[in-house]
């Protein structure tokens, strides 16, 4: 039972995304924020660096299709981006020391990184209208700054859970 701990969790926060973003957007004056919670890739990476590079990986490919599947039309972006990024992670947490905080700044860039791919993607194909400046000012910071908060609650808790797993 405790083998499947791991992906239950994930598969707990794919569901809680879209509770969350109920709260989105949220209007403070007459601009509108956008706040997009990227739990599972937050925890994919965590998965990466405390756990097991080849499983983050694996995760992010079923995750991400069905990230593209349940949220977007089009298949494969999240596919792609997910397991890339799980492995970006692995590959730059072996460069510096594994330090909580070193890891939860670095799954906050990711986040951005992940955010950034995935609107540069959606200008191409014209899926979006909205601008460079205005996707930075109404949905990037307020991205990160949600995705913040989470991490800073969670963080410790996903590195005890997948140190404690690992052994």
């Amino acid at each position: 039972m405790i083998r499947f701990i791991i992906p239950l969790i994930a598969v707990v926060l794919f569901f809680l995304e879209p509770v969350f973003s109920l709260f989105s957007p949220v209007s403070i004056g007459h601009v509108e924020y956008t706040l997009v919670p990227r739990l599972v890739i937050v925890y994919l990476i965590f998965i990466a660096v405390y756990f097991n590079r080849k499983r983050a990986i694996y995760y992010g490919i079923v995750f991400g299709l069905l990230y593209d599947m349940y949220h977007i039309d089009i298949i494969g972006v999240y596919t792609f981006l997910y397991p890339v990024l799980c492995y970006l992670a692995y590959l730059i947490i072996r460069q510096v020391h594994r330090h909580i905080l070193t890891v939860m700044v670095l799954s906050l860039v990711m986040i951005a990184l992940l955010e950034l791919l995935s609107y540069s993607f959606a200008s191409v194909i014209a899926l979006t209208s909205i601008g460079f400046e205005e996707f930075i000012v109404s949905r990037l910071v307020p991205t990160m700054i949600a995705n913040t908060i989470f991490v800073g609650m969670f963080g410790y808790f996903f590195k005890r859970l997948l140190i404690r797993e690992s052994y």
